[in-house]
């Protein structure tokens, strides 16, 4: 899961989020016991340990298992005992001590059950979420591609951006869009418009087609909620075989950046509303046409990306930065990752504040036939 992790930017989780404990944590409370355990010979008679030895347990318990626990807690008892003349002083002692390392293998047997517990819901979710979003290929028909994925909340793999890329009988399609919200409903409507997308490619002759499939979907689940108002922005794109045009619809979405011979600009779309509304039946929305040359590559994105700011409250100049990180030779499909991982942590370094949106970045490189 890691390495799902790490192609989408998300962070990998810390020792606080559920990861094991680093392993200076882990040694700390047997160094501490050889360290006071020696220095108990040392120091007169008069001094007592018992204070320092009685946090021994509950850092253990904070690092290790309840057996490891219980054993580093008999150790404390076991240098305890000595320091402590005669056995009524010796009792008195030793109680506080017996009383923390119980207490300390109880907190360290219940905690990992719970990590256990959660180890399993984690792995659980992030199996569902990849069914949903699985990791995209690095061709699909032929067209090279690389998509990234940064949720809003940390943590999750999934939440209210979508791409996917499929090959059909009209060509290569691809979809970027962005649902409304970001919660287990949001994750609920991006399975929906995934699923009747991939049967879009397969059915619908065109995109406005497709559009329309998106957008009654959408109504339809809408309808069947009371007060819900699902709605969603998208692109969507077209490769014919012979890959030498591409055809866009945007539907109330940001429009594609074009990298042509180092230079990002964006595309001049006629923008029809979002999807959802209803409206698609209405009015069909325009299919944008695109020549394309060798070497042409498209990023795709989610609102997430240009709506960042800095300190200063400038929006982050997509199109602008991307200029500088492209080159103007044409990009092998390794290159498209390390370009998309590139977008993400420029982006990252130029928010102010962090990144607070949902983020969907997709590129894309027609063969060209």
């Amino acid at each position: 899961m890691s390495s799902v992790r790490a192609r989408r930017g998300e962070e990998t989780p810390g020792w606080l989020r559920g990861e094991r404990a680093p392993r200076w944590l882990r040694v700390l409370p047997v160094a501490l016991l050889l360290v006071l355990g020696f220095a108990d010979m040392l120091i007169p008679s008069h001094f007592r340990l018992g204070f320092f030895l009685t946090v021994l347990p509950p850092l253990a318990a904070l690092a290790h298992g309840p057996l490891v626990t219980a054993l580093l807690g008999a150790g404390v008892l076991a240098v305890a005992s000595p320091v402590t003349p005669g056995w009524q002083a010796a009792r008195g002692d030793l109680l506080p001590l017996v009383i923390a390392a119980a207490i300390s293998v109880l907190l360290a047997w219940v905690r990992s059950r719970r990590d256990a517990r959660l180890v399993h819901i984690g792995t659980v979710a992030e199996v569902s979420q990849l069914a949903v979003l699985p990791p995209l290929p690095a061709l699909v028909g032929g067209v090279r591609c690389a998509g990234r994925y940064r949720a809003a909340h940390r943590g999750a793999l999934v939440s209210g951006d979508l791409y996917d890329v499929r090959q059909g009988p009209w060509g290569v399609r691809a979809v970027v869009a962005d649902v409304e919200g970001h919660d287990l409903t949001a994750v609920s409507t991006v399975s929906a418009l995934l699923g009747a997308f991939r049967e879009a490619v397969l059915d619908d002759a065109d995109l406005t087609a497709v559009a329309a499939r998106l957008d009654r979907r959408l109504v339809v689940d809408s309808a069947a909620v009371e007060h819900a108002e699902l709605f969603a922005t998208a692109v969507l794109l077209e490769f014919p075989a012979d890959g030498k045009s591409v055809h866009v619809v945007s539907c109330g979405h940001p429009p594609p950046l074009l990298l042509r011979e180092g230079t990002a600009t964006e595309l001049s779309l006629d923008p029809a509303p979002p999807l959802g509304l209803g409206l698609t039946d209405l009015a069909a929305p325009a299919v944008t046409v695109l020549p394309l040359r060798p070497g042409d590559r498209l990023l795709a994105h989610t609102d997430g990306v240009t709506e960042a700011r800095d300190a200063r409250g400038d929006f982050y100049p997509l199109a602008a930065r991307l200029s500088a990180m492209v080159t103007t030779e044409p990009a092998p499909e390794e290159e498209l990752g390390t370009l998309a991982e590139a977008v993400l942590a420029d982006l990252a370094r130029f928010a102010h504040g962090g990144v607070e949106d949902d983020v969907a970045l997709l590129l894309l490189e027609p063969g060209n036939g």
